[in-house]
């Protein structure tokens, strides 16, 4: 159980609470790669800022599917952290057996109604009470190209549509290059497969078929015409795909060895680091027919009821800090995405950034701002495995016909 370092304890007993309570305050995350490291140390400094002490509780793998299973075994035993990273459906599945801790006051304080999209606010709510604090926004419907080999290749303008996108990848294709760089896991075919689908569809189908699971939505001509225009993007990935990790896949683009790549704008780090510049090396673009609307994935931390009060501050003054402007920004100029708050100076990120943080907004005001079913956001897990799988079945195998398509995914949606 979280409790008042011995420290802050003998300060308490010396000042008899007549200072604010200090705490230890333990934080399960799976951030644990360069640049989120770098952030989760700049969260722990502005706790350490405020009196507490800061216990950090990594677990390794980017999916986070170790920090699940560890953090089950701590709330089960009884000694829960203070905040875990957690996100979209999963939040009020933990919500709904009681044991997160109610962030209102936090939230009424620091005004997070003024600064979240609604669409987003309710992500982070179970019955109206926030019992989540969001940290960045990540743009998932991303296309990355990169400008000398569109240039090599004779594309004169980033397609905008996908007829205009298989024109382009023709091009490449004649040019000697790969049109599409993939890699073959089945949430990487997914981010392919839910662009196309909003692509092709529109905001309204995206809705209808990939969040509410419509039946009519799932087995229209929309759909059929999805899983057409989805298997001739695949016709234009290398043979190598399979297995291949996503970052490898967006190493293809930079190194020129492939045009296009959809994927979220974590990519954007690959293309920081390898000293590439937006706008001069490379391209970021909405993905084809997605200029006006917007798949999100929200990294998030859920906070869990402590019994102490000095966690229970600690805990407070976490929630506050996530969503304070310099976490948000050190965290997510770090990171590639952007920050969750509506109110942020853009000036120190890059342009792809600024265009994802205008395009949030306008989005969240449109209607077009919609959850990331790829990665998290939208539907609870057991239906989303279901059509991943589904998804990835399809694209893996041509013998598929795209009717049998349309209904093995039908009927994963319909998994319970």
């Amino acid at each position: 159980m979280l409790k008042l370092s011995k420290l802050a304890t003998a300060v308490a007993l010396v000042v008899a609470g007549s200072a604010a309570v200090a705490g230890e305050v333990e934080v399960l995350h799976y951030w644990t790669s360069g640049g989120e490291a770098k952030s989760v140390a700049e969260l722990k400094k502005i706790m350490q800022g405020k009196g507490h002490t800061w216990k950090d509780f990594a677990v390794a793998g980017g999916g986070g599917d170790n920090a699940a299973t560890v953090l089950k075994s701590r709330v089960v035993s009884g000694n829960p952290p203070a905040a875990a990273q957690i996100k979209g459906p999963a939040i009020q599945e933990w919500a709904s057996e009681g044991v997160l801790a109610n962030l209102d006051a936090t939230a009424k304080a620091e005004k997070w109604d003024e600064l979240l999209p609604k669409v987003v606010a309710d992500v982070m709510k179970y019955k109206g009470n926030y019992v989540a604090a969001p940290v960045n926004v990540h743009r998932v419907n991303w296309m990355w190209a990169n400008s000398a080999v569109l240039k090599k290749a004779g594309v004169t303008s980033t397609p905008k549509t996908w007829d205009e996108f298989f024109a382009a990848a023709e091009k490449v294709k004649k040019a000697g290059l790969i049109p599409v760089a993939h890699g073959g896991q089945n949430w990487q075919d997914f981010t392919t497969f839910e662009s196309v689908a909003l692509g092709v569809g529109g905001v309204k189908f995206y809705n209808d078929a990939l969040i509410k699971l419509d039946e009519k939505a799932l087995t229209s001509a929309t759909m059929t015409k999805v899983l057409e225009t989805f298997r001739k993007v695949k016709g234009y990935t290398d043979a190598a795909a399979p297995g291949r990790d996503w970052n490898l896949a967006t190493a293809m683009v930079i190194q020129e060895k492939a045009a296009f790549q959809f994927m979220g704008d974590w990519a954007k780090g690959e293309f920081s680091a390898a000293g590439k510049v937006p706008g001069k090396d490379y391209v970021c673009a909405a993905a084809p027919g997605t200029a006006n609307a917007y798949t999100f994935n929200v990294d998030s931390f859920a906070m869990y009821k402590l019994k102490d009060a000095g966690a229970q501050k600690a805990q407070a003054d976490l929630a506050a800090s996530i969503m304070g402007t310099e976490f948000q920004e050190v965290f997510n100029l770090n990171k590639g995405s952007i920050p969750v708050r509506l109110n942020m100076k853009m000036d120190k990120f890059d342009d792809c950034a600024k265009t994802s943080a205008k395009d949030f907004v306008d989005t969240a005001k449109t209607g077009g701002l919609v959850p990331s079913v790829a990665h998290g956001m939208a539907i609870k897990p057991a239906a989303e495995g279901a059509i991943k799988d589904a998804v990835s079945q399809f694209w893996n195998d041509d013998k598929i016909s795209v009717a049998d398509g349309v209904k093995n995914i039908a009927k994963a949606a319909a998994t319970k």
